[in-house]
């Protein structure tokens, strides 16, 4: 009998780009209940509709984790395939962080040509992205937090459950009886995440008990305005690039919206395959660019140095760099 949960689905699966679709299953509650619930979808099922699963290795009992894995998706008859993911703890970026990059690359490797990656993440966890990208300052990109469809590898990347509350998912899972894993990592709160998970957002619905719906909410608008902004950064970046790619008009950049210039600034540098400066540096470009017109403005970040050559902003890398 069809819920509200699958009849979601199946509604979305309609706007849904062609492509056959694979669900990142961890076996936890929330990839559990995607699994099953688009298990009883048959427009899900006639795309082919299988299941990845990622063993980190990192805990005692992944292997067992992995094994729960293959009897519930056999129990669905859904095709599972198990990736065994190799983990750099030396990264430096820390264990949490080392553990995603590893996660999503096995993905990259086992997806096929044009097929969708589908993920479990709900309203909860869009509202805990918001909180962690306003934490580090972000702008309007980062506060839009997670897209729900975005190009991934050679396909796409789906997440049908960003406005669900975690709430009806644990709902159906009881409802339908079934049994998932539960990682104890995610209960550790010296990791941010589960910090805001446990501590902070519990705290905030006590006064606001809307408070994740409002912060989902959020996320759409800021969405939309920073998809508008990353399409007029790309116009103006067009008007002020010159015939060389590494090169700006530096005049013309200044003279764009507060907006626009740090977004501008950084889709050049992307696209000239250089590193993206904090937010110190594009202010110390602009005070740099400001001063008299004798001077010889020169910031470097990481690898990459910006210099003003007459009318021209270049970018370059630090080694490639040479003088007037």
């Amino acid at each position: 009998m069809p819920t509200p949960l699958t009849e979601q689905l199946r509604s979305r699966l309609e706007a849904l780009p062609p492509g056959a679709l694979a669900v990142a299953f961890s076996g936890g509650l929330d990839s559990s209940v995607l699994l099953h619930a688009l298990a009883q979808v048959p427009q899900a099922r006639a795309r082919g509709l299988r299941a990845i699963h990622v063993d980190h290795g990192l805990h005692a009992d992944s292997a067992g984790w992995a094994a729960h894995c293959r009897d519930f998706a056999a129990h669905l008859h859904v095709c599972l395939h198990v990736v065994a993911a190799r983990v750099d703890r030396t990264a430096g970026t820390g264990l949490e962080d080392a553990a995603r990059r590893a996660r999503y690359s096995a993905f990259t490797d086992a997806l096929q040509p044009g097929e969708i990656l589908v993920l479990a993440q709900h309203r909860g966890d869009q509202a805990e992205t918001v909180l962690l990208k306003l934490l580090r300052g972000a702008g309007p990109e980062g506060l839009g937090a997670m897209r729900a469809l975005r190009r991934f590898a050679d396909g796409c990347l789906w997440r049908p459950l960003l406005d669900v509350p975690r709430m009806a998912l644990a709902d159906y899972a009881n409802t339908h009886g079934l049994r998932w894993v539960d990682d104890p990592s995610n209960a550790q709160t010296h990791l941010s995440r589960n910090f805001l998970r446990h501590e902070i957002l519990p705290r905030l619905t006590e006064h606001w008990p809307q408070a994740e719906a409002a912060l989902a909410h959020s996320a759409t608008w800021l969405r939309a305005t920073a998809d508008y902004i990353d399409a007029q950064s790309a116009a103006a970046l067009d008007a002020l690039r010159g015939s060389e790619p590494a090169s700006l008009d530096w005049r013309g950049w200044l003279a764009l919206p507060d907006a626009l210039r740090d977004p501008v600034l950084r889709r050049w540098l992307r696209e000239c395959g250089l590193d993206e400066p904090t937010h110190f540096h594009v202010a110390e470009l602009e005070r740099q660019l400001l001063a008299a017109n004798d001077r010889h403005p020169c910031v470097t970040f990481e690898q990459t140095q910006l210099r003003r050559v007459r009318d021209r902003l270049l970018a370059c890398r630090r080694t490639d760099a040479r003088a007037d």
